[in-house]
Order: structure tokens, then C-alpha cells, then sequence
């Protein structure tokens, strides 16, 4: 008899390149022997160079989808990317309640890399607050630690004060992505207790992606039972090797390929073991 498989959960943009978003989840779960399943929360207009403008869309839908897909299937774990607008915040929370005994990671994409805000910037000070104690992780990077904050994230230092700040703000572990440090790439962990620092070499590879690209696999390490800094570290490596990798699609950005999002890799999961149920 097949068993039934695990499905992992990006609530997220539309990216129409691929590079990022649902689409790049779902395929980043795929590569860990899930299947990934998605609920859009925005559509953006986009190429490699940039983002041109976004259309968010509202309650009901992403109730109507996430309806849909519960109803059906096994969630073995959610992610939640771009909100698009900040009447998508109380419906996720919704989702986010009803599903209490999985994994739950929010990457908070708030500004493009090409410098488009992606939420209202009047919602990003309360957004912390609104999804207290309703994520496993929190996986800001630098910029996006200093705007939830309000302060900056620029160096070691600030990147745990805002760890900690969110923390404890969250009722959550708090991952600060340090790609953007000048000489080293240094993610920093904050799991409540200590801080747990995870350093590369500096790659100069614009690349885009690579912030969902990590906040997908560390979902599937954690809804594989791998325990959390060991998954950051795990999540830290093959983010690393997805940058040295990167290839060019257009004229812009690189993005993730194609080969290093292909089932069977280190931290495969063969079709139908990734149950936890």
C-alpha cells in the first residue's frame, strides 16, 4: 500500500521567475523528498533586474486556499514569506493557530532587493506583536532585524541585540541572516537561551532567493525532527554551496539552479518517509 506523503506548507508572492517565493519553496521542499504546497498571498511583476509592482490578494482567498489544502492533506510544517498587505496578517494568524503541532517559520519579506517595500510599512513595527508565540522561527535578515526593531543590524553585535529583542517580543527563535556583512557571512541564532553563531567565507554572487532558499530548507530539517541549530547549520551550508552554484537566467540577478533544487542530494528524504504522522 503507498503511504501518504507529508506536504510542507509556503504561504508567500508569486514570483513569475521562479527565483523566489512559493515557487521556490516548493521546489526547495520537493528537494528534501516533500511535496510542497502553496497559498499566494500577493502576484508580482518581476524579472531578474527587479521587482515592477505587486497585487495583493486579501481575505477570503487565502482562507479559501488554505481550506482547501487542510482538508485534504498532511502538513508536516508552514512557512510564511511575503504578506503583500497588512489585511493578510490577521488571516494568517488564523492558519497559524489551526495548525499547532507542526513546525512554523516566518521569513518576513518586507522590501525587494531593488528597494520596493512589499508591506506597508505602517504594518512592519506591530508585526512582531501580531504573531506572538504563533512561529517555531523567525528568519529576518539584517535589514528586515533593523526594520522590526527599529533600530539597526549592521554589525555582530546589533545582529543579537535584535535576535534577542525579537525573541522575546515573538515567544519564538529568532535566525538574523548576515549575508550582508562586509567581510563574512555570519547567520546568528538566538533559541531563547544562547546565541549560536554560523560563519562562511564572503561570496560576491548577486543571487537572488537565497533568503527563502535558506528559510525552506531549515522548514524541511525541522519538520524532518533535525534539531534546530543543527538544522541552521544544515540549512547554513547548503545555502552557501546554492550561491556558489547560481546560475544566470536573464539580465539581472542570478538565481538558485535548477540542479541544486533536484531531488537526491544530501538531506533527501525518499518519497513517503517524510510522515511524521
Amino acid at each position: 500500500m503507498t503511504s501518504r506523503l507529508t506536504a510542507l506548507l509556503s504561504i508567500a508572492g508569486y514570483d513569475p521567475t521562479s527565483g523566489a517565493g512559493v515557487l521556490l519553496d516548493t521546489a526547495v521542499f520537493r528537494r528534501f523528498g516533500y511535496q510542497g504546497v502553496g497559498i499566494i498571498t500577493s502576484v508580482t511583476v518581476q524579472n531578474t533586474v527587479g521587482v515592477k509592482a505587486f497585487f495583493c490578494l486579501r481575505q477570503p482567498s487565502l482562507r479559501t486556499q488554505y481550506r482547501a489544502l487542510a482538508e485534504d492533506m498532511n502538513l508536516g510544517g508552514l512557512k510564511v514569506g511575503m504578506l503583500g498587505c497588512r489585511e493578510n496578517i490577521l488571516p494568517v494568524a488564523r492558519i497559524l493557530r489551526d495548525q499547532k503541532l507542526v513546525p512554523k517559520l516566518i521569513d518576513p519579506v518586507l522590501r525587494s532587493s531593488s528597494g520596493r517595500w512589499l508591506l506597508d510599512k505602517k504594518a512592519v513595527p506591530g508585526l512582531v506583536s501580531n504573531f506572538k508565540n504563533l512561529f517555531t522561527v523567525w528568519t529576518p535578515n539584517m535589514d528586515e532585524a533593523g526594520w522590526l526593531t527599529g533600530a539597526g543590524a549592521g554589525s555582530l553585535e546589533t545582529m543579537k541585540e535584535a535576535a534577542a529583542r525579537i525573541a522575546g517580543e515573538a515567544g519564538a527563535a529568532v535566525v538574523v541572516k548576515g549575508g550582508h556583512l562586509p567581510k563574512t557571512a555570519v547567520n546568528i541564532l538566538f533559541d531563547g537561551a544562547r546565541f549560536h553563531l554560523f560563519e562562511k567565507p564572503k561570496l560576491r554572487a548577486d543571487v537572488h532567493g537565497t533568503g527563502c532558499f535558506f528559510s525552506a530548507a531549515l522548514l524541511a530539517l525541522l519538520a524532518s525532527q533535525v534539531p534546530l541549530a543543527q538544522a541552521v547549520g544544515t540549512a547554513t551550508d547548503l545555502t552557501y554551496e546554492a550561491i556558489r552554484e547560481a546560475v544566470r537566467l536573464g539580465k539581472g540577478r542570478l538565481v538558485i539552479s535548477p540542479e541544486t533544487l533536484a531531488p537526491g542530494g544530501p538531506h533527501y528524504l525518499p518519497v513517503g518517509s517524510a510522515n511524521p504522522h
